[in-house]
């Protein structure tokens, strides 16, 4: 497909090597900092959870933590007595079944509290490099102005990309269209005629 073929040219020349924008320093405190991200930016996460991790960087440490005292933390996150639950339980969990490990498959990690599809996926492919298709709001967004998937849920974004594009490329991708769409297709404010693959793409853009 030309649109998709255009897509990966220009966000292989405008982002080469991308960088997963959530601090963190092993696969426990990326899933951390993942399941914080839902509903909250990026950047606030960041903020968030160095002090987090300075009181409790593993499973063990942050199952010892009360509920109050990770939700006092995270409150600027958002929900934050529900993920404050969520952490504490699924630390226990990952102690009691997977040895303080985080597991390795989807199905292992949706079972997980407060971890769903997207964050699963998010873990996969960044912490132990296994080929998924994360589908934020950003990349949803993007993909539907591109014309390459119907935009009617993320579910159905996610089957979309991943026959367009090649299984090798998915976890490189996905980065990419997060940072594009952040620089130059955003949600709000969006130039059409500036925007690097919109200009070029003909199609209704929304």
């Amino acid at each position: 497909m030309k649109k998709a073929a255009l897509v990966q040219k220009t966000l292989n020349e405008l982002f080469p090597s991308p960088k997963i924008p959530l601090q963190h320093k092993d696969t426990y405190t990326l899933l951390i900092a993942v399941l914080l991200s839902a509903q909250c930016t990026d950047k606030r996460v960041n903020e968030i959870t160095p002090e987090l991790f300075k009181k409790a960087d593993s499973p063990k440490k942050m199952a010892k933590l009360e509920v109050r005292e990770i939700e006092k933390i995270i409150r600027p996150c958002g929900l934050g007595p529900t993920k404050a639950r969520a952490i504490k339980k699924l630390s226990q969990i990952l102690i009691e079944e997977y040895g303080g490990k985080v597991p390795k498959t989807l199905e292992e990690l949706e079972t997980l509290p407060g971890v769903g599809h997207k964050t699963a996926s998010v873990v996969l492919c960044q912490a132990f490099k296994i080929p998924a298709f994360p589908i934020d709001t950003h990349i949803h967004r993007c993909a539907k102005r591109w014309g390459l998937s119907s935009g009617k849920n993320v579910k159905q974004t996610e089957k979309d990309l991943k026959e367009l594009f090649p299984k090798s490329s998915w976890i490189k991708l996905h980065l990419q269209i997060i940072y594009f769409a952040r620089e130059y297709c955003t949600a709000r404010g969006h130039d059409k005629e500036e925007c690097p693959i919109c200009s070029k793409i003909r199609t209704r853009v929304v």
